[in-house]
């Protein structure tokens, strides 16, 4: 299981390794490195995937400017935080605290 304590100490430019899944997603929805790595740094972990492969990885909860929710899935291998894929939370699949699924 993952830890956010975990996620803090390896989230510095020299051990942060993005995908390309990442940049692309990156650009198509205008999310900025600085925005996933406060939301690493200030976040919550709100789920956890421990059987993903290559890495265990969890999903984070943060805020970016003017209290808008971000998510930043990401995982802990090789000492190294490989962050996977950012998105921005939207009320069809999440309750409003942005932590709960809805159910289907």
């Amino acid at each position: 299981m993952l830890h956010v304590s975990d996620l803090r100490k390896l989230c510095t430019d020299e051990t942060i390794s993005l995908t390309q899944h990442l940049l692309l997603r990156m650009r198509e929805r205008g999310i900025k490195y600085n925005d996933i790595v406060h939301t690493i740094i200030n976040g919550e972990i709100i789920e956890q995937y421990p059987t993903d492969h290559p890495y265990p990885s969890c999903l984070v909860l943060g805020t970016i400017r003017i209290d808008k929710p971000l998510h930043v899935v990401c995982g802990v291998g090789s000492g190294r935080l490989w962050v996977i894929t950012t998105y921005y939370p939207q009320l069809e699949e999440w309750e409003s605290d942005y932590k709960t699924r809805k159910r289907r």
